[in-house]
């Protein structure tokens, strides 16, 4: 497995790779990409173990990107996983492309078509319903955005994966605080997420969503959980590492024009220590 200091050297990686798909004067989900760049790094290479000689096999263990406009930090993972060419990320989200704007089953190491927010939860409901069924030993991670939370079928699979007791199935909530044309407290507060979610018969765990140890240890206690699923609350940042986008709602899907993007890359190459 990989260390917490090479976890945190990925993170960094894919936050320019997804500076790089993005470009200048294009559109791109930046903010919600930004802020799942550690989790990602410890999911695809720390705890997943999905590689090209596994992708097909019926007991890998699966990961759901709820919300689907996150996909560029995916993608980037799936590259730097080698299941495509790196060369892609050079034609996201164009007709000649391989990659668009949200994961679609066209991609290797992608498990399900996502970004309609609120139905991630259910897919990987009936992975993990089927796995079992299988007396497979894999596992099912589903990631969520906070703004999803207030879609009703997410609760429905809620209340449905505990009372199947899926304990294969660990769940985060990307806890950025900021939604698509706003802060999530000003469009629709969801308050007492930690309760809610133990109330539906849930374990939850909260984890610093930026500390590669902290996201660790959340994932070794959710799979040490027994007869019920797990959700793991990340405590993040919108658009974490780039001091103009951070917490800011404008780069959710915003444009980085020449002077942001060369800012952008300024400041990943400081908390690098140089430059690439």
């Amino acid at each position: 497995m990989n260390s917490v200091k090479t976890l945190e050297s990925i993170a960094l990686d894919l936050r320019y790779d997804v500076l790089e798909m993005i470009g200048i004067n294009n559109p791109g989900h930046l903010g919600g990409s930004f802020s799942l760049a550690e989790t990602m790094a410890v999911l695809y290479f720390h705890r997943l173990g999905l590689s090209k000689e596994n992708l097909k096999s019926p007991h890998r263990n699966r990961l759901i990107l709820s919300k689907g406009h996150a996909a560029l930090v995916q993608y980037a993972a799936l590259s730097r996983l080698g299941l495509f060419p790196r060369e892609e990320l050079k034609r996201v989200k164009t007709l000649k492309g391989l990659l668009q704007g949200h994961p679609d089953l066209s991609i290797p190491g992608i498990e399900a078509v996502t970004g309609s927010l609120g139905q991630g939860l259910s897919i990987g409901l009936g992975m993990a319903l089927a796995l079992r069924m299988d007396k497979s030993p894999a596992r099912v991670f589903v990631i969520m955005g906070d703004g999803e939370q207030a879609e009703g079928q997410l609760w429905e699979a809620s209340m449905a994966a505990a009372a199947y007791g899926l304990d294969n199935m660990t769940a985060f909530i990307d806890w950025n605080k900021v939604q698509g044309m706003a802060p999530t407290e000003e469009i629709l507060p969801i308050p007492n997420l930690e309760e809610k979610w133990r109330a539906f018969g849930w374990e939850v765990f909260t984890a610093g969503g930026h500390n590669i140890e902290d996201i660790i240890a959340a994932i070794k206690r959710a799979d040490a959980v027994r007869g019920k699923p797990s959700l793991i609350i990340l405590d993040t940042v919108k658009g974490k590492g780039l001091s103009f986008a951070e917490g800011n709602a404008a780069f959710h899907n915003g444009i980085l024009d020449e002077g942001t993007y060369k800012k952008a890359i300024q400041e990943l190459d400081a908390l690098k220590g140089g430059t690439r």
